[in-house]
């Protein structure tokens, strides 16, 4: 039985049709993890997701919700659960239900042996076109960052609290988790985890519609990585 705090941090945009399953599949982690809860960040919805969290939640004091008024993406929705939580330890993943809650103990107890688990999807419910991009983009990722992840597209991570400062606060860090950890020196396992099709509403991404926002933030790592190399070279300097 794991003891320690668990914080689980689901940011979800237009997602009504999946709250029900979702809390319902957050909810079953209780007996694994007993000290947990579980924030759910609403990214400014312009459905009735917020409506149906209050519903299924019910007075559920295991769950947290934040309440964005206006979409500010996911990166933004991530952080601010992140920093609202109180766990030793904290988990990100998506609310669209193509990760699968009952891998989150998994990932918790790698932690044992590293700073960081991050998940990949060992047998994804993609098409063909969405693989292909993803393949292509995490190659030219690890060219530029050199993290070694095979699988930066997968939402699911959990890392311990004091990896939570490793994450800047630029829009799009959440894509680049991994090579933000991996500037931090932490140590960072690979764990395989299910992967499911998406059921109700629809993706807020496409291949061609995510490319231009993906390099863009890109070059926002490497103006990171570079300021942080500045400051290290100061340091041992001064």
């Amino acid at each position: 039985m794991l003891t320690m705090r668990i914080s689980v941090v689901v940011p979800v945009y237009n997602e009504s049709e999946n709250i029900q399953p979702l809390v319902e599949g957050l909810a079953k982690l209780k007996p694994d993890l007993q000290d947990l809860e579980i924030v759910l960040v609403d990214d400014g919805s312009s459905d009735d997701t917020w409506q149906q969290i209050e519903t299924c939640i019910s007075g559920d004091a295991d769950f947290r919700l934040l309440r964005i008024p206006e979409n500010r993406g996911q990166s933004n929705a991530m952080l601010q659960g992140m920093h609202s939580a109180d766990g030793d330890v904290i988990v990100f993943m998506d609310g669209d239900l193509q990760n699968d809650p009952s891998d989150i103990p998994l990932l918790v107890g790698k932690l044992q042996d590293c700073d960081v688990a991050c998940g990949y999807r060992a047998n994804r419910k993609d098409t063909w076109s969405r693989r292909m991009a993803s393949r292509i983009g995490n190659t030219i990722r690890n060219w530029v960052t050199r993290d070694g992840i095979r699988d930066t597209g997968c939402s699911l991570k959990a890392f311990k609290r004091e990896c939570r400062d490793d994450i800047p606060p630029l829009d799009g860090a959440h894509r680049f988790l991994a090579a933000y950890f991996t500037l931090h020196g932490r140590r960072i396992k690979e764990v395989p985890v299910k992967h499911h099709a998406r059921r109700y509403g629809q993706s807020k991404y496409t291949n061609l519609g995510r490319l231009p926002r993906t390099l863009a933030d890109l070059f926002g790592f490497c103006w990171y990585r570079k300021r942080l190399l500045r400051q290290d070279e100061k340091s041992r300097k001064g």
